[in-house]
């Protein structure tokens, strides 16, 4: 016998037979919305699971929903589901809550709908009303708020820098006040007192805040002052080494040596004044600038140097002028110290001379050829010569050369007022005087050696000038054997050698002497304590074999029997200690030990040692005595 619930699924919706039965179909209806993309399985899903026993209509929402949950805008459709039977109500639901779909109820008669529909609008409408009131109100605060914003991020910042400071101390005993230990220049006590001062009276606190200043061996802290001038400068400084406490601070000097190098290698007219005038702009705008607080780290870091940049610009201008270079063209202000009308009378050089060659040179040493030097700079002739990159190149690297060796050496030469302050002789032995020697020996010789080119060869004799490049690797190679290039001077090659072997001694100079000193020292005073430490315990021994009681001072040697004290002589309050310690040890019938009696115990217990007694200068019977305790056996 067949299922009727089995043949109630298999049943079609539109089958004909059903539609020709007396009684009226009734069909139930599921109305929802569902994601867009889950549209083609979410029906795929339904067409198997029901056997085709339901009948899916579905349209697509135009404009996207927002999600309460995630906050995203999706896609969505809406979908209405016919099916017949309880059974399948309950499988269609369950695929519904499955896909996520929002289920919604739907009246069956049209004019429930209607009046459904009605009041959903009617809701809409109350709901927009209320949104709009919500939004009038929040524009209302936020115009009020905006009035008082900035008040109140000072007020914010200015408590979180308080309960931050605040954190860095520490609690009293009594629970009632706090202590800070703080370092700041000696400058700004004057300054701080009085805000200390101000302060209480603001906050009407009875109790003054209490500054004293504090005797510490603790290395204070590097504190550089600085404006929004030298601030850039100074972060330049610290990105290479912070130097300790009372040190030279090379700051001062980078605002000129900086910006000065690198216009030297870059120096170009056009780009230099490019360079100002946005350096410039930035400067007259920093306050607005600085109002915006733009947090993009690429601007931050160029308005952060921007009087870094001005100096550069301006210094690029100067050594433009000098190289006569804007814009990678020459500048023909005063005109050219060369001329071509001597070469013609000399050389018999024509107009089919001229056409005919590419390339002609002009001869300096013809008299006439060159006037003389340019009045500024570079003479603009050099702009259309073909060898003016290697003119060029070789006068800017040897003026690179020539500052940057003149900038190291100064450097060095800082470091000796730091030595000499913290009077660290091995630093100037072993560390200034190695580094000026080589330096001289080697980059020192190589200025000499540009100077002396420039000044031992003119135009008559510039085409046996060597080569410098060639003579400095030759210098380490020691080879003068090459023809090709002769010698700048006589003993040129005894000179070398000599400034090469010394620049060589100088390595070992610098990088073992010093730590082998060091060594020394460590390996001395690790000696020393050792016996210092040796000389208590064989003392304590001694007069513990003699007898007598011993009162040893903390750290000193201090020994004091019968009214004679040996050692170095303790303090008044070491000094009581020992008496009393005595007092209770003998009693008063006890006849004190004579100096003779002390002097004989001690030279008893001391087998292979020497001592050596004499009176000391105070009122007292002080007595002092040595011995030779890495001789002495103590058993």
């Amino acid at each position: 016998m067949a299922d009727p619930d089995l043949l109630e699924e298999s049943s079609s919706l539109l089958e004909p037979s059903e539609m020709g039965r007396g009684t009226p179909l009734r069909l139930g209806f599921v109305a929802g919305v569902i994601n867009r993309e889950r549209i083609p399985t979410f029906e795929r899903m339904l067409w198997r699971v029901c056997r085709g026993n339901v009948f899916l209509r579905q349209a697509e929402i135009e404009n996207p929903l927002e999600d309460p949950v995630t906050g995203d805008y999706v896609h969505k459709s809406v979908f209405i589901i016919f099916f017949q039977g309880d059974q399948l109500k309950n499988r269609v639901k369950k695929i519904c809550e499955g896909f996520r779909a929002s289920l919604y109820p739907c009246p069956e008669t049209p004019q429930e709908r209607k009046e459904m529909a009605s009041g959903v609008n009617t809701r809409i409408d109350d709901l927009q009303m209320v949104l709009n009131q919500t939004e009038d109100h929040r524009q209302r605060v936020l115009q009020a708020a905006a009035k008082n914003i900035r008040v109140w991020f000072i007020k914010v910042r200015k408590m979180k820098a308080i309960y931050h400071t605040l954190n860095l101390c520490n609690i009293d005993v009594t629970q009632k006040c706090l202590i800070a230990e703080v370092w700041c220049p000696v400058t700004d006590l004057d300054s701080i007192q009085f805000a200390l001062r101000r302060g209480t009276e603001h906050s009407g606190s009875t109790v003054p805040s209490i500054l004293n200043r504090m005797q510490t061996n603790q290395t204070p802290p590097t504190y550089n002052k600085t404006n929004k001038f030298t601030c850039g400068f100074q972060n330049i400084v610290d990105a290479y080494g912070i130097g300790t406490y009372r040190e030279i601070n090379p700051a001062p000097y980078t605002i000129i040596t900086f910006p000065f190098l690198f216009a030297v290698m870059f120096g170009d007219f056009g780009h230099g004044i490019l360079m100002t005038l946005f350096a410039v702009w930035m400067v007259l705008r920093e306050s607005r600038i600085l109002s915006q607080k733009n947090e993009n780290e690429m601007f931050s870091t160029v308005f952060s140097g921007r009087y870094i940049i001005l100096l550069m610009g301006v210094f690029s201008i100067y050594t433009g002028l000098i190289y006569n270079d804007c814009f990678s063209k020459s500048l023909n202000i005063f005109g050219s110290s060369w001329s071509v009308r001597p070469m013609f009378t000399l050389y018999n050089w024509t107009e089919e001379t001229v056409r005919g060659n590419p390339v002609l040179q002009l001869n300096p040493a013809v008299h006439g050829v060159f006037g003389g030097p340019y009045p500024f700079g570079i003479d603009p002739i050099w702009n259309i010569a073909t060898n003016k990159l290697t003119f060029l190149n070789s006068f800017k690297m040897k003026m690179s050369v020539i500052l940057g060796i003149i900038h190291m050496m100064f450097g060095v030469s800082l470091s000796l007022f730091n030595h000499t302050y913290f009077k660290k002789p091995l630093n100037i032995y072993f560390g200034f005087i190695p580094e000026i020697i080589f330096m001289t020996s080697l980059f020192g010789y190589l200025v000499i050696l540009i100077f002396y080119k420039w000044t031992a060869y003119d135009a008559h004799t510039s085409e046996k000038a060597p080569s410098l490049l060639i003579h400095f690797i030759n210098m380490f190679l020691f080879s003068y054997g090459d023809s090709g290039n002769s010698m700048l001077y006589s003993g040129q090659k005894g000179i070398q050698c000599f400034l090469v072997v010394v620049a060589l001694l100088c390595v070992p100079w610098m990088l073992l002497f010093k730590p082998l000193v060091l060594r020394h020292q460590y390996l001395r005073r690790k000696h020393l304590i050792e016996l210092r430490l040796l000389g208590d315990f064989v003392r304590i021994k001694l007069f513990t074999q003699a007898g007598l009681s011993v009162g040893v001072g903390q750290g000193k040697g201090t020994l004091n029997f019968g009214g004679i004290r040996v050692g170095n002589g303790p303090t008044e309050e070491d000094a009581e200690i020992i008496q009393h310690d005595q007092l209770s040890t003998h009693s008063e019938d006890a006849e004190e030990p004579t100096e003779d009696e002390v002097i004989r115990k001690l030279t008893q217990g001391c087998k292979a040692g020497s001592w050596e007694w004499r009176r000391g200068s105070s009122e007292s019977s002080a007595w002092k005595g040595s011995c030779s305790w890495e001789k002495l056996k103590v058993e």
